[in-house]
Parts: structure tokens; C-alpha cells; sequence
């Protein structure tokens, strides 16, 4: 269920793991686990992978539930 990716490659806005890492405020190995799992799109780009801003965006959205 990934994200349609936009018309223009070059007006989407990648970021690595650790990018992810930082803005979802959790570990690399989690995000790494995201990744492997399909949870979270991912480009691979030699060994490393990049996730586009708008998937993390997308998958913090989809991952909020009502406590209470």
C-alpha cells in the first residue's frame, strides 16, 4: 500500500534512515524494522535506503489512535 509517487521525482523530498529516525524520535533499528517490513515505503539507493518525507508524514498520520 505504498504512496503513488508524484508526476515530478524531483519535488519529492528524501530522507535517510537516521532523518526518520530523528523526526519519528525512535531508533534507527526501528525505522530499519518499518522498512524490511513494508510498513514504511523505502528507495533503496546503493545500500542505503531514503524514505520520502511524505510516506513518514503519511505513516505518523495512519499510526494515531484515540486514548480514552
Amino acid at each position: 500500500m505504498a504512496a503513488q509517487p508524484p508526476s515530478d521525482i524531483s519535488e519529492m523530498a528524501f530522507l535517510t534512515i537516521a532523518e526518520v529516525a530523528a523526526k519519528m524520535r525512535v531508533s534507527k533499528m526501528t525505522v530499519y524494522r518499518l522498512v524490511h517490513g513494508g510498513d514504511l515505503p523505502a528507495v533503496r539507493v546503493g545500500r542505503s535506503f531514503r524514505v520520502t518525507e511524505d510516506d513518514v508524514n503519511e505513516y505518523l498520520r495512519k499510526s494515531f489512535y484515540n486514548a480514552g
